[in-house]
């Protein structure tokens, strides 16, 4: 895809450090750009530089391509690589386009999969069981979620209070039943599944269903795969997903129901990818519509996230353990319910590996003092 043996490869995101590594697996060089630049994501990067904006905010529209523009300087990057915090706003992803080239989905693509009425009138026509959306107050909140449309995390995520939805929210009636997420690879014509995982919840006190981490599955029921890359591959002939995506399931009493899809390489990214397979190798390849390989693994990874209970005003210098990562830079101001780092764990199954990151993640608590529940 380039004459250069070692091509350098832009990256936006509100976190950009498993992209970064990600690229530094396929052999790219990783020009970074996001909101944190921490310890990771620069010793990780060629070059980094911090997005304005903030986690609550999203990143700042106005000055992103020329972030982009300063971070790529004198090289020909092959392409921008973006991840979460676009998919709010993909007039983002249009700026972009006008001055580089997009390795991912289109903002079109993201407009028709990340807007709750237009997914919801694909799942119809396409048959695929999703839950009913409504913009208006139910009448029984108790059966009913509030979502911002092009939400990310899970934070955004709460029940239904009565009220109306307000602005960028709607309402998803509740399906009770496991969740489940399916990464797969799209070239615009066809899904391929690379794996499946279940993802689990770290709530606060505003935050019921805050993202708390995911573990990859060593295997799944054949039938409901074949269903789901089916459900994907009609997904995508529709709205042109290209590249890596994901799609999040419940898998209840009244069998599997689409919640949604995230056009972009997300968060279980960390615990798919792989050395002698790197999926950002492959996703690229799936945007150009060239064949794609899928890794094969072994036993299972989990990762989840600490976040600290209360606000920090000078995060004291940390000796990081093994198999953390997202370290907070010392002397950085966090607030309480900020993210301190990523914790992994790898076990011969997913039940053990889940277990395993979620001790981890208790440990560190215990040898930070109680800082970081």
């Amino acid at each position: 895809m380039s004459p250069d043996p070692n091509p350098a490869i832009l990256i936006a995101a509100i976190s950009g450090r498993s992209l970064a590594a990600a690229a530094r697996r396929a052999g790219f060089r990783p020009l970074v750009a996001d909101l944190f630049n921490d310890a990771d994501t620069l010793a990780l990067a060629e070059r980094a530089l911090k997005l304005s904006g903030s986690l609550q905010g999203g990143i700042d529209e106005e000055r992103i391509t020329r972030t982009l523009a300063e971070l790529a300087g004198n090289d020909q990057p092959v392409a921008v690589i973006y991840g979460s915090g676009f998919e709010r706003r993909p007039e983002m992803i249009e700026a972009i386009s006008r001055q580089f080239q997009i390795a991912g989905n289109t903002a079109k693509t993201v407009r028709l999969v990340k807007d709750p009425a237009r997914l919801a009138q694909l799942c119809s026509e396409l048959s695929i069981p999703h839950p009913d959306i409504r913009f208006d107050a139910p009448e029984h909140p108790q059966d009913w979620l509030t979502k911002l449309a092009g939400g990310a995390g899970g934070s955004h995520v709460k029940p239904a209070n009565g009220n109306g939805s307000g602005h960028e929210h709607y309402f998803q009636r509740f399906i009770p039943g496991r969740n489940l997420s399916a990464l797969f690879l799209a070239d615009r014509q066809e899904a391929h599944i690379v794996g499946f995982s279940r993802q689990w919840s770290s709530p606060s006190k505003h935050t019921p269903f805050r993202y708390g981490g995911a573990v990859r599955l060593r295997r799944y029921d054949k039938n409901k795969a074949a269903q789901i890359e089916e459900w994907l591959t009609a997904l995508t002939k529709r709205t042109g997903l290209a590249g890596l995506n994901s799609a999040d399931f419940i898998d209840g009493d009244a069998g599997l129901n689409l919640i949604e899809i995230n056009p972009r390489p997300g968060a279980t990214l960390d615990i798919f990818d792989s050395d002698k397979t790197p999926l950002l190798r492959q996703h690229l390849r799936a945007v150009i519509g060239s064949n794609i390989t899928l890794p094969a693994y072994k036993g299972s990874t989990a990762s989840a996230i600490a976040y600290t209970a209360k606000a920090i005003s000078a995060f004291p210098k940390i000796d990081w353990p093994a198999l953390t990562a997202d370290h907070q830079m010392s002397g950085t101001t966090l607030e309480a319910g900020d993210p301190v780092c990523t914790v992994f764990a790898t076990a011969p199954s997913a039940a053990a590996a889940m277990r395993a990151v979620k001790s981890r993640v208790k440990e560190l608590a215990v040898n930070w003092r109680g800082d970081f529940p």
